[in-house]
């Protein structure tokens, strides 16, 4: 990190005597010291060096009209005059909802959390509550939040590879009777797929798919695999749950709405909280009903201090408002143009590489090999050594991206910002070519 960042390396010194290795959140953690903000406005982030990027990483996908934007501001504004927590219902929750449900065909009911590990877990619950079952199903190497039973088999090595996938853990101390009740499946590979699931089918409440899983290198799953699931989950009687944390910002009806598919559940979050901490349940009003407690205790008990709180509620609403079709079509050209762009810088550097991604989704990576799940998209020492430069020479060049090569468009981003982005993944991919050369 070549870039002055004296005041961050000094927040670093003290976050490191009152927080475990100096942070709350593994996901913005860098070496030698994470680099922290000081403000920021739409498209552009400044630093408490005064260094200013383009954020092409929104929060990790949440922020899809950038920061602060004036229209979600101004709601919250209003909002704080009026209360921003409280423990009574509020209409705002409503709106919300009704928005949600307008836009998604599959959501008939909503439940709200504060995040999309909560989402993904109380989902999770749900299916265990309506089906009566424990087990769940889920592919190697996906991310589904912090949840034990979402987190197993996320990061397997090639070390631990077996013939096919295993319920492995991720955090040390995980129950063994977790990974006894989650079956680990290979993404897209569609008959060893439907031979593991084959052998669990009346043991399983969901199966939990993310459709583009950035775990596992933003590919898209393939129309086989899914009416696989699809089909099996009707015949077993499984509920199908979709991760769409991530992807519901790949179209009005998210991702589900761009595959033709329809969940019993959907987990969701980011673009929907305008900003600011949210999670939510959508899904078939009868499965939902496990959380009613209007008829005394519910199968699936939910509460929760801020959930659907209305501040969260106001900021989301105005933000789905704002996300109309015309601009969703916006940000799915500019990461249409991201993608090609970054793809041809790679042929241009004469370097092996491509660009995955759907919409305004898309991740760089140097390797030409075919990618179709987890572990074809596993990369190397090397080329995680590559990704690396790659994505601190665009820190250092004035853009922000994830540290995997991933990044996102929001609707404040022009072309001519893409274009600046892809030209400096053109320089970035010849200094590398250069230091290459210079260490033979």
């Amino acid at each position: 990190m070549t870039t002055k960042t004296t005041r961050s390396a000094e927040l670093y010194e003290r976050a490191c005597k009152v927080l475990p290795g100096g942070n709350s959140r593994t996901s913005v953690f860098r070496l030698p010291h994470p680099i922290y903000a000081q403000s920021a406005e739409g498209k552009t982030i400044i630093d408490v060096d005064g260094v200013k990027r383009t954020d092409f990483l929104n929060n990790y996908t949440s922020l899809v009209h950038g920061h602060r934007h004036p229209v979600v501001m101004e709601a919250v504004r209003k909002q704080l005059d009026n209360l921003t927590a409280i423990g009574m219902a509020t209409e705002s929750e409503i709106l919300l909802s009704e928005i949600l449900c307008e836009r998604v065909t599959t959501f008939e009911r909503m439940r709200y959390t504060n995040s999309g590990s909560e989402a993904v877990m109380m989902a999770i619950k749900a299916a265990r509550a309506f089906t009566g079952r424990p087990k769940i199903a889920k592919c190697e190497g996906c991310y589904h939040g912090s949840y034990d039973f979402a987190e197993v088999s996320m990061a397997t090595t090639p070390e631990n590879w077996g013939n096919e996938p295993r319920s492995m853990a991720y955090s040390d101390g995980t129950p063994q009777g977790v990974l006894d009740n989650v079956v680990v499946i290979p993404f897209n590979k569609t008959e060893d797929a439907e031979r593991i699931l084959s052998a669990h089918g009346k043991e399983l409440a969901c199966i939990v798919i993310d459709p583009v899983p950035n775990q596992a290198g933003l590919v898209r799953a393939r129309p086989d695999f899914l009416n696989m699931i699809r089909d099996f989950c009707k015949k077993n009687g499984v509920l199908l749950l979709f991760d769409e944390v991530i992807t519901f910002r790949l179209g009005l009806g998210g991702a589900q709405g761009e595959f033709g598919f329809a969940p019993d559940l959907t987990a969701i979050a980011k673009t929907i909280g305008g900003g600011f901490p949210v999670g939510a349940v959508g899904g078939r009003a009868d499965v939902m009903s496990v959380f009613d407690p209007s008829k005394g205790k519910p199968k699936a008990p939910h509460a929760g201090t801020f959930n659907a709180n209305p501040v969260t509620m106001t900021a989301g609403a105005a933000a789905m408002k704002h996300l109309t079709k015309d601009r969703m079509d916006y940000i799915n050209r500019l990461g249409e143009r991201a993608r090609k762009q970054i793809a041809e810088a790679f042929k241009a550097a004469g370097i092996p590489g491509q660009v995955t991604g759907m919409g305004s989704l898309f991740r760089f990576h140097f390797s030409t090999d075919e990618f179709t799940d987890y572990r074809s998209t596993f990369a190397s020492a090397a080329q995680k050594k590559m990704v690396a430069a790659l994505s601190e020479y665009l820190l250092d060049h004035g853009f922000l991206l994830a540290p995997t090569g991933m990044g996102n468009i929001s609707t404040v981003v022009g072309e001519a910002d893409v274009d600046r982005l892809s030209e400096t993944v053109l320089a970035g991919l010849r200094e590398i070519s250069r230091k290459q050369a210079a260490a033979q």
